[in-house]
Formats: C-alpha cells, sequence, structure tokens
C-alpha cells in the first residue's frame, strides 16, 4: 500500500511539474497586444495597439496595428518568409517604428493570423497577395483618412511590395526595401561561397565537408534541397549572417520565443507555425524564388530607400547594393547598417532613427 501511494505521489508532482512547465514555454493568453510603454513603464497618451481582420473577397485577413500617434503617416509592412509574422520580429526586437508610423503588420493569406487550413497552395499566387496587398492599403487609407500611405517590405515581402509599387504607385508615398530580394538564385550561390569559405578558413572540415555535398549549382533539384536545408539555417546563424547578427538558430531565436509570444492566442501560436510550413507549398513562394529583379523591375514611380545590412547573406548585401544602382526611381537612397544581417532595422534601432527621420524629411 505504502508504495502504491508513493508512485501515486510521484505520478502527481510529475504532472504538477509537466504542468507548470507547459505554462512557462507555452502561457495561456486572450491574444491582447499589448501598447508601447516607455522606458518608465508608462504607455504614452496616444498610443494604440490593435489586432484587426480586413475582409478581402470573404476572407479574413489578419492584422496588427501599432502606434504611439494616430496623426503619424502609415506604414504598411509586407513581411518575411512567407509564414513568418513580422510582428513577430517586432515583438522580440522591438524597433522604433511606432514612433514615426501607424504601423500595420498584416499577415499573408494562409500564415499567422491570416491561417486556413482549407486554403489551396496553387491559389496562393502573388497576383492574389497584391490583390490583398491593397486591399489592407485600402483599408488603411479610409480607416486614418489617408490618401497614401508608407509600403515596407523585408526579405519575401520585398518582392511582393516592389511588385505591388510597380504595378500601382498611386497608392504609395514611397517604398522602403529592407534586405531586398533581387536575383534570390545568385544570392544562394554568393552565399554559399561566402559560407564555405569561411568555414575553410576555420578549419572546420565537417562542414565543408556538408557543403560539398550539396553542390547548389548542380541542379535546380541539389538548390530547392539546399535552400530548405538545415544547413542553409545552420551555417547563417553560426556565421551571424543570417537573422540577426546574434540569432544563432530560427529554433531558439524565433520558434521558441514565439510560444511564449501572449500577443497571440495558444491557437494563434500553434496556426503560425501550421502557416509557415504550408507556405513552403505556396505558389508566390516558388515564384519568388525565381524573382530576378534586374530583368522583371528596372524602375518605379515613387521613391525608394534601400535598408542594407552589412552582414545579409540571406539577400546578399552586395546584390541589394547593385540593384540600388541599376533601379530607376524619381528619387533613391541606400542606408548601410555596419552591424547588422538581414533586420537592420530591428538590430540597430538608433541608426534606424536616424534614417526614418531622413526619410520623412524627403
Amino acid at each position: 500500500m505504502k508504495r502504491k501511494r508513493k508512485a501515486v505521489t510521484v505520478a502527481v508532482c510529475v504532472i504538477l511539474v509537466l504542468g507548470i512547465i507547459t505554462l512557462i514555454v507555452f502561457p495561456p493568453s486572450k491574444g491582447e497586444v499589448s501598447a508601447y510603454k516607455d522606458a518608465n513603464g508608462n504607455t504614452p497618451d496616444g498610443s494604440f495597439a490593435e489586432k484587426v481582420f480586413v475582409d478581402v473577397d470573404g476572407f479574413q485577413i489578419g492584422a496588427i496595428l501599432l502606434g504611439q500617434n494616430k496623426e503619424n503617416p502609415v506604414l504598411m509592412i509586407c513581411g518575411g518568409g512567407p509564414g513568418i509574422p513580422q510582428y513577430l520580429v517586432e515583438y522580440l526586437y522591438p524597433s522604433v517604428l511606432s514612433e514615426y508610423f501607424t504601423v500595420c503588420y498584416w499577415d499573408y493569406r494562409g500564415t499567422g493570423l491570416s491561417f486556413d487550413s482549407a486554403i489551396d497552395p496553387e491559389e496562393m499566387t502573388t497576383e492574389r497577395y497584391i490583390t490583398d496587398a491593397l486591399a489592407v492599403t485600402d483599408y488603411l487609407c479610409e480607416r486614418f483618412g489617408q490618401e497614401k500611405i508608407y509600403i515596407m517590405g523585408h526579405s519575401f515581402g520585398t518582392y511582393l511590395a516592389l511588385e505591388t509599387v510597380s504595378q500601382y504607385p498611386d497608392k504609395f508615398i514611397a517604398y522602403i526595401a529592407m534586405s531586398q530580394v533581387c536575383n534570390q538564385k545568385q544570392s544562394e550561390y554568393l552565399a554559399y561561397d561566402y559560407m564555405r569559405d569561411r568555414y575553410v578558413q576555420a578549419d572546420n572540415s565537417k562542414m565543408v565537408k556538408r557543403f560539398d555535398e550539396c553542390p547548389i549549382r548542380e541542379s535546380d533539384e541539389m538548390y530547392e534541397k539546399y535552400f530548405s536545408s538545415s544547413l542553409r539555417d545552420k551555417a547563417m546563424h553560426e556565421l551571424g549572417v543570417g537573422t540577426t547578427r546574434d540569432m544563432k538558430s530560427v529554433i531558439s531565436g524565433l520558434f521558441f520565443p514565439s510560444l511564449r509570444c501572449t500577443s497571440y492566442t495558444q491557437r494563434e501560436r500553434i496556426n503560425l507555425w501550421r502557416g509557415k510550413a504550408n507556405s513552403k507549398e505556396f505558389e508566390v513562394t516558388k515564384e519568388s524564388i525565381n524573382f530576378n529583379a534586374f530583368n522583371d523591375i528596372k524602375t518605379i514611380d515613387i521613391p525608394i530607400y534601400f535598408i542594407v545590412g552589412k552582414y545579409d547573406c540571406t539577400c546578399m548585401a552586395s546584390l541589394q547594393e547593385e540593384y540600388y544602382e541599376v533601379i530607376g526611381a524619381p528619387k533613391k537612397e541606400l542606408y548601410l547598417f555596419e552591424n547588422s544581417a538581414h533586420s537592420p532595422l530591428y538590430e540597430e534601432p538608433e541608426r534606424a532613427r536616424q534614417v526614418l527621420e531622413e526619410i520623412l524629411n524627403h
């Protein structure tokens, strides 16, 4: 009998411990978004944070709005991935964007707050996403009484944003291109060579061998295998040329922290990663990989501002600089962030503040 009671006690303790760990790692939440707080923990008058859903052809597009003053200009952000909500990056690496803009972090159809398990991947095309972007733009203009808004792209989002502004320039004041997709296949070739050389110099024969086992120039199949491989992710983050200079992996830097992001309900946090997994099969994802801005979009009719991390190998900084030189626009500037990789506005807040003030004063 004593042995049985002891076993029950141990089982109860184990269940309690597991329950506590679960609550810490994956806390319950109503999914309410917190407004900006200053250094003293106070929320300035006029600050706001909202989770909204925009009806687009009968589908609900989810978005998070952040701002410190509703009189500020509006900025719509086309995030990376597709699949990783841009708001998550903001949550983990707070930026100064909401000081200068009313910021809209919208989630692409089939991802994040816009997740739907019934979505057909073949229908998630560039055209579909552009239509959604325009609908969100119209919502923001009406909601905040603006004739035009700013648009920013990050990584994959720069492909969508650039396509959108090239076709519909009249809806936008200017385009902020952070980590612009220019010619992704060429970018991957350059990054592959750079990282392999780094491992050669470090005498890391194990990683050199792994690169040699994946010769990405030999075939499209090998290229695609490498593009979604753990090797690419490990190398970029280990060498400080991936998502940020200090992020060691997407798992430790984004996945586990996302489980504790109480701006999303538990269900929304699960759907975030379901959407990320599904987005690999979206047509727009495949189309972006084959996009060549040098050939496809040689000019746009609004100002463009390039935000480039010096150590960016996800979208090679050197290619971004080349594209800046050749694209035609009424006004263009390139801002290099000396201590950043793929997410410069989030990695260097003070530099970001300086750049944003310059952009807004143009």
